[in-house]
């Protein structure tokens, strides 16, 4: 990439495990956005195998966890502020699916700054009530879905879940740009007077993956559609 240095690489090459200098599990049965999943670390649930990271929602007989899945970041030990983000990827199949690659402003944990003072990016988020398309959003203190004011855009995308695709974001202190495959499709610029209410995105944050199970967004759940998997080719950030 012209004029851009590679400053971090995932390949899921270095073991069967994840790296533990970079990724954090995080585990629990409580989540916002009426999502349905509980998160846990099992080897079901999240493995790599050749070279891939794979995320598996699935069905089970607990009655306190009726479907398991997995969710991890990057929190306290690899940060970003600006770059060019390219992670490649799988969307899952299933009603009920619904992965995202996403990031938080770290200062919502170093400071205690609530969401979504603290800024919010969606890279990427996949439907699988709505197969065939993606989208992207962010949100903020003046821009967010509880106020209905996000900045969201949704696009066709057939082969979400068939084929990987390059998810890319350009992000610098002026705007974020949002692509597949080299294509862009939303832009979103700081205006002049924009505060941290409209634009908290000068700060470092860290990078969040998951497959969550029904919710706002991923909406009703068909059991017999499980498991929903989500499969992470590589991650690249150049500066």
């Amino acid at each position: 990439m012209k004029n851009r240095q590679l400053i971090f690489e995932e390949n899921f090459d270095s073991s069967s495990e994840l790296n533990p200098e970079i990724w954090n599990y995080q585990i629990g049965d409580k989540w916002a956005n009426n999502e349905l999943q509980c998160y846990t670390d099992d080897k079901q649930n999240i493995f790599i195998k050749d070279n891939q990271l794979h995320i598996v929602a699935s069905l089970n007989q607990d009655q306190n966890c009726k479907y398991k899945s997995a969710r991890i970041n990057t929190y306290g030990k690899i940060h970003f502020q600006y770059g060019k983000f390219v992670v490649r990827a799988k969307m899952p199949k299933g009603k009920g699916s619904w992965p995202a690659i996403w990031f938080l402003g770290s200062s919502i944990k170093d400071n205690h700054v609530r969401w979504p003072l603290c800024g919010e990016i969606d890279l990427v988020e996949f439907a699988g009530n709505k197969p065939g398309s993606i989208s992207s959003a962010i949100h903020t203190e003046a821009y967010n879905h509880k106020i209905n004011t996000h900045k969201e855009k949704r696009i066709p995308l057939p082969t979400a879940s068939n084929e990987f695709h390059d998810y890319e974001l350009e992000w610098t202190d002026q705007r974020l740009t949002f692509s597949i495959d080299g294509n862009q499709y939303m832009h979103i610029k700081k205006e002049e007077n924009d505060t941290n209410k409209e634009w908290p995105f000068d700060q470092p944050y860290y990078m969040i993956i998951n497959l969550a199970v029904g919710g706002w967004y991923g909406g009703i759940v068909k059991d017999e559609d499980l498991p929903f998997e989500l499969i992470i080719d590589s991650i690249k950030v150049f500066q």
